[in-house]
């Protein structure tokens, strides 16, 4: 089941890590559903993305539940009594930082006060913590404005000048590092209760960061920087049939020749602490790893850019030698060539087929079920994609006729006929979003690529999870095979 975390039902405009959350997994039980699929858990971006982020290490605070802390003592008992009337359907991120924001750093400041020792050792576990922790004490005092912009001694991380800034922002650093603690105790008692309930979580690690993070900031020699601290190169996809200008995400590049001098030893850092924080992990944009779309920084579009060899099968060789062997999914999707397929082949990393994409062609299409094979994932979409009945409805009538031939169907049904049909197939793992299983339009949808505004706010009621759905969905799971071990 596919639902980001934000999307959980709970009484403070924004799902969290608390009893909206517990009560997903009891109903994952019921249904005899064993993965849960999160998008990143990292702080949100513009726009509330989780592909966008000022650490890639970090957690988002704003997954906190309030209520933990009013029960763990970091927050007085009647703290939440004013909280305001929330959108149940949708995210109102400005209303949530209102309210939350506050309580937040209420709760900070008692843990920094109270747990300087338990803060020190989590320092010293995630050494990450810290630089992320000064890179948001710092951004905010310059405005918001992004690190090259700051003074040259700050941007370019002079000892002398980090070591005094310590010394000004210590409280604010603390408050940063204390947030991050809540968050990683709070996550660490939600996967217990998973584990408990025998629920594994897929995690989604994308390939590259931002630019204005903590992560540049703090690694400055990774990136294809120029010596102001400005991204050279780019990140972003060639022009295609979906857009004459192709896609410029804008992200720096990374320098894999400096990495691979270093062992990959960030990679391998990010890579730990993904595994540690979930069961499995979805790697975004997989085809980077073998080749990459580079854009000159000063271009308005992905048009002048070109492919550039990735570091191969060298990287994931060195994760496996530090790391063993990792439980991943690559996302294959987009212009994919041979080199791709090998390097995920030769990795042993199961690829992607997305149902939406398989109807309309001939029957050789990659992604018509009766081509897959066993190291495979399947997904009726994913929060790229408009959900299926939104899909459905949108498409030409010879795709509709192509998909009601194909699974002998009338089409009145279309999100559990693709449903059955995702489970039906010999993929290892069948992912489902839960707009589909709820049978929500467009109006559902999580994400539209390439646009800013209206993504990632869709919301689910608690009443969503029912026993009548939870049964239709075990029947599907017990009848091919899919259903999770009975507790």
């Amino acid at each position: 089941m596919l639902l980001h975390p934000t999307s959980l039902p709970s009484d403070h405009g924004i799902g969290d890590f608390g009893h909206g959350a517990r009560r997903f997994v009891d109903w994952l039980v019921e249904a005899r559903i064993s993965v849960w699929q999160l998008l990143p858990l990292v702080p949100p971006g513009p726009g509330s993305s989780p592909y966008a982020t000022t650490g890639a290490f970090a957690l988002s605070p704003w997954l906190i539940d309030l209520g933990g802390l009013v029960a763990d003592g970091w927050l007085p008992g009647d703290a939440l009594s004013s909280a305001p009337s929330f959108d149940p359907d949708r995210l109102d991120m400005a209303a949530v930082e209102a309210f939350k924001g506050p309580l937040l750093a209420r709760a900070a400041a008692a843990v920094a006060s109270a747990q300087p020792d338990a803060l020190a050792d989590y320092c010293a576990a995630e050494p990450w913590v810290v630089d992320f922790a000064r890179y948001q004490a710092r951004k905010a005092e310059a405005g918001g404005a992004p690190w090259w912009e700051w003074p040259e001694r700050m941007a370019s991380r002079e000892p002398e000048h980090l070591d005094a800034f310590d010394d000004r922002h210590r409280s604010d650093i603390q408050q940063h590092i204390a947030l991050q603690w809540l968050a990683e105790t709070q996550w660490a008692s939600l996967r217990a209760y998973c584990a408990a309930a025998g629920v594994q979580v897929l995690g989604d690690v994308p390939i590259y960061v931002d630019h204005d993070s903590a992560d540049v900031w703090a690694h400055q020699r990774f990136f294809e920087l120029d010596a102001a601290g400005r991204a050279s190169r780019v990140s972003g996809v060639p022009p295609d049939f979906f857009s004459e200008l192709g896609q410029r995400w804008g992200h720096p590049l990374f320098r894999w020749d400096v990495l691979a001098a270093d062992d990959y030893a960030w990679w391998v850092a990010r890579m730990r602490r993904a595994c540690a924080l979930t069961d499995s992990v979805r790697l975004d944009h997989f085809r980077g790893f073998a080749a990459y779309w580079a854009i000159p920084g000063d271009a308005p579009d992905a048009r002048a850019g070109g492919w550039e060899d990735g570091p191969g099968a060298a990287l994931f060789d060195r994760l496996k030698e530090a790391l063993g062997d990792l439980p991943l999914i690559a996302e294959d999707l987009g212009e994919i060539d041979d080199a791709v397929h090998d390097l995920r082949d030769g990795a042993g990393i199961p690829g992607m087929k997305i149902l939406q994409f398989a109807f309309g062609g001939e029957s050789d299409h990659p992604f018509l079920p009766h081509n897959y094979t066993a190291n495979t994932v399947v997904y009726t979409g994913t929060h790229d994609n408009n959900t299926t009945l939104g899909w459905w409805r949108m498409v030409d009538e010879p795709v509709r006729d192509h998909v009601r031939r194909y699974l002998a169907v009338p089409g009145h049904d279309i999100a559990w006929d693709m449903i059955r049909a995702a489970f039906q197939t010999v993929s290892q793992l069948a992912v489902v979003p839960l707009q589909d299983i709820l049978a929500f339009d467009s109006g559902a949808r999580m994400n539209v690529p390439g646009t800013v505004d209206g993504n990632w706010a869709w919301r689910v009621r608690v009443q969503a999870f029912h026993s009548s759905l939870a049964a239709r969905l075990r029947t599907l799971a017990e009848l091919y095979g899919r259903a999770a071990p009975t507790r």
